[in-house]
């Protein structure tokens, strides 16, 4: 588990820290099996992990999202990109997966 966060953890969890999306709790760096998920709510069994460029859909990531999957976590994925250029727009992602809009 790594201690400092990369720049595009640390725009998201600014927005998501300490209940500030929705009053929604989630914690960072959170252990999960053999696995690290970037972010997780447990409320809503919903994982959420931030892509570079390094992203592999059919090895290693591909295989965490299949057992996060299995043990009944939703998993969403956003580009490093999408958090840099819209962040408003991967929070509104974030609120219409768990059934919610921006209040």
């Amino acid at each position: 588990m790594r201690k400092e966060p990369t720049p595009t953890e640390r725009i998201l969890w600014r927005l998501l820290r300490a209940k500030r999306l929705a009053d929604l709790k989630f914690r960072r760096q959170v252990p999960l099996g053999p696995y690290i998920a970037d972010f997780a709510s447990f409320h809503y069994r919903l994982v959420i992990e931030l892509d570079g460029s390094h992203h592999d859909p059919e090895g290693y990531d591909g295989r965490r999202d299949c057992w996060l999957r299995e043990q009944g976590f939703r998993v969403l994925r956003f580009p490093n990109q999408d958090v840099l250029e819209s962040p408003d727009s991967v929070t509104d992602a974030i609120l219409r997966t768990l059934g919610m809009t921006r209040g």
